[in-house]
């Protein structure tokens, strides 16, 4: 058992818990993530490490509130338990040293690059970060970013914050005005990642994805996960979920990601031991 440190409302959909997971926050790296189980019996739900203190012993993660696991997970309250916390899982991103790297974020993408570009700037990188939002109350994280980030940047869609447009919108404005970068990160909806990729391709921006496809156990055994890489199969969950923007087919990701857009998966996986539910 796992026990609630802390929880935090970020908007209405958007919710941050620490967890009390002492083997996870002595191990984890920036870019893994956690498989959890809110109570015995319950379904599978891999979410993103947003963060970890190893002093505290504590990872934070940061869901939205989507479907069936995900509401009954923003039922549990500060001092409760979650029955299953696994990980760290999935492969570190392998941060480099460059002179300048900006992070693009849409949504709650904000989540997985904190910590990478946390430690980029630790390292002593120069950072910048465009985050991205339907609205104002969409935008997640921004006091954190700029506790380090050179510079923060935003694009909401009805332009309560930044720029009214896209994050792709002001990433083409900074390089139109003679910013450059060694690499871009970039995290969010697959549309929006692949948008990012047409624009550094042809420039030959090194540049980052963060791949969250159906993922049933996260240890490669199921194949949910399977994306196409350089023309090569990977699976998510143990090759990546980072991968070079530049070889993804981004077309045949979203093609999968809406294979249950009108049913719920039933996990079969521990069946007889009633590990069973609807995938999110």
């Amino acid at each position: 058992m796992y026990k609630i440190i802390s929880k935090i409302k970020l908007n209405e959909t958007v919710e941050s818990m620490e967890v009390l997971a002492p083997y996870v926050a002595k191990k984890c790296e920036p870019g893994q993530f956690i498989i959890l189980r809110v109570d015995d019996g319950d379904e599978r739900i891999p979410l993103t490490i947003a963060d970890y203190n190893r002093e505290r012993q504590t990872v934070t993660i940061i869901y939205q509130v989507v479907g069936y696991s995900t509401k009954k997970l923003s039922e549990k309250q500060e001092g409760d338990y979650i029955s299953d916390f696994a990980g760290p899982l999935g492969e570190a991103t392998k941060l480099e040293k460059h002179k300048r790297v900006i992070g693009i974020a849409g949504g709650v993408g904000a989540a997985p690059l904190y910590p990478q570009l946390k430690k980029l700037a630790n390292m002593g990188v120069e950072v910048d970060v465009i985050i991205g939002g339907r609205s104002e109350e969409y935008i997640i994280l921004e006091e954190q970013f700029k506790q380090f980030a050179s510079h923060v940047y935003f694009a909401t869609n009805d332009g309560s914050k930044g720029t009214k447009g896209f994050v792709t919108d002001v990433f083409n404005k900074l390089l139109d005005e003679g910013n450059e970068y060694d690499q871009v990160i970039t995290i969010g909806p697959l549309i929006m990642m692949k948008a990012v990729v047409e624009i550094t391709k042809p420039l030959n921006i090194k540049t980052e994805v963060s791949l969250n496809p159906i993922m049933i156990d996260g240890t490669g055994m199921c194949g949910g996960c399977r994306v196409t890489v350089g023309g090569k199969t990977k699976f998510a969950c143990v090759d990546g979920p980072d991968f070079d923007g530049h070889l993804v087919d981004f077309d045949e990701a979203m093609r999968r990601q809406t294979m249950f857009k009108e049913e719920e998966h039933v996990c079969n996986i521990g069946r007889g031991g009633g590990n069973n539910g609807q995938h999110e």
